[in-house]
């Protein structure tokens, strides 16, 4: 076996290897770092003979490693007394009964309130996505200590803090689920939007979050918002397939060639999101509502631009923000005409809610330009592209812009 498949083996099994030898250890760093070691052995191991078992070899040598850790501890001689005596057999360690519970409890503590976003986002992807370090500071564009440090914090403020290997209790989860789904929503984001580089969508991220998004709903089936942001991010990968031209530049929604979207990914988003409707839709929930008018219209032109402002207007109720209100005025753009749109926009300007994001100046370029305005679109999108951080956005806005020359 080479370095695939170990990539792929651990990338399947790292979420219930860290979190059956928390359980075991009661230490998360320690079960993290001795996984890691698992992985760096199977390398160099691998290549020579492969295991019948791999996720077993995985998981055994693991914790023959967090044996080895705690050993050195010897203020810690008792818990290893304990731990030799756990039985080798991996049916034993990993118990079927309570694998979900255990990477449900790996997320609540990767997402946990007492973290920054950054390093929430960084344990998640780590520990139970299975992503690298040089995976994740590719994926966010910074640098490998970066990653490592945010990481080594989040282990320590976690240790420093006394957060249990448990669940939280069914309140507590409730209160929490949030800060879980914020973190998925987080990562789905960058992956379908990436904030800067030369890439536009990042198909390994986004999938990423879609793959723990579906692991949150299949432990957590009962809480609608879940259903609701799996939904959100299957109808928005939906359309990768025809985001992106031959050259890699961005091919706007209006000009996609509707043929190439995944319709598997749209009828598994439309079958979330029934389930995300069962007590009224939240804020995820209505963002896939969204998401599914785009999905459902045969054309650009057919879209029920209508429907979708009620659906802007709801999620500003539910979950006001500025980026909200400047789509919702693009909706209204397309529903009512740019006029009105921009009267919204410039409302959003005036109380400089969205400082220094290119989003703006292009949106009221675009809106600029269908009144006629066109020296005044030029220089909101020339301001737009020295905003981008993104290449491929930043060169469709210099195109837009000389196109109106």
């Amino acid at each position: 076996m080479g370095t695939a498949d170990v990539e792929a083996v651990w990338r399947i099994e790292s979420a219930r290897i860290v979190a059956a030898l928390t359980r075991f250890t009661g230490d998360f760093g320690l079960a993290e770092d001795a996984a890691q070691e698992a992985v760096a052995e199977a390398l160099v191991s691998w290549s020579r003979a492969a295991p019948a078992d791999p996720a077993g070899w995985l998981m055994a040598t693991a914790r023959r490693r967090a044996i080895d850790a705690i050993r050195r501890r010897t203020a810690l001689k008792d818990r290893y007394a304990l731990l030799a005596a756990v039985p080798t057999a991996v049916d034993d360690e990993i118990d079927p009964d309570r694998i979900d519970d255990d990477v449900l409890a790996l997320m609540f503590i990767s997402c946990h309130p007492v973290l920054s976003r950054e390093a929430r986002v960084a344990l998640t992807l780590r520990v139970v996505a299975g992503l690298s370090s040089e995976e994740i500071a590719r994926a966010f564009l910074v640098p490998v200590p970066t990653v490592q440090a945010r990481i080594t914090r989040g282990k320590k403020t976690i240790a420093a803090a006394g957060v249990p290997f448990e669940l939280p209790a069914a309140d507590q989860r409730r209160e929490r689920l949030g800060g879980v789904l914020s973190v998925l929503y987080v990562i789905f984001t960058e992956g379908s939007t990436a904030t800067s580089g030369d890439r536009l969508v990042r198909p390994d991220v986004a999938y990423e979050a879609i793959r723990l998004a579906r692991t949150l709903v299949a432990l957590q089936p009962d809480e609608p918002e879940a259903h609701g942001l799996l939904a959100l991010c299957e109808l928005t990968a939906a359309r990768f397939p025809a985001r992106i031209g031959a050259d890699g530049s961005p091919v706007l929604l209006e000009d996609q060639d509707r043929r190439r979207w995944d319709y598997s990914a749209i009828r598994r988003g439309l079958a979330a999101l029934v389930k995300a409707s069962t007590r009224g839709l939240g804020p995820y929930g209505l963002q896939a509502a969204i998401a599914a008018a785009h999905a459902s219209a045969p054309s650009f032109e057919a879209t029920d631009w209508d429907r979708i402002v009620v659906l802007y207007e709801a999620l500003g109720r539910v979950a006001p923000s500025p980026v909200v209100e400047l789509n919702r005025a693009v909706a209204v753009a397309m529903a009512s005409g740019p006029a009105q749109a921009l009267a919204i926009l410039d409302e959003l300007i005036a109380l400089d809610r969205l400082p220094g994001s290119h989003l703006v100046p292009t949106v009221r370029g675009e809106l600029l330009a269908r009144l006629g305005r066109r020296p005044e679109a030029r220089a909101e999108l020339e301001l737009a592209a020295r905003l981008c951080a993104n290449q491929r956005e930043r060169s469709v806005l210099l195109r837009k812009a000389a196109a109106l020359s």
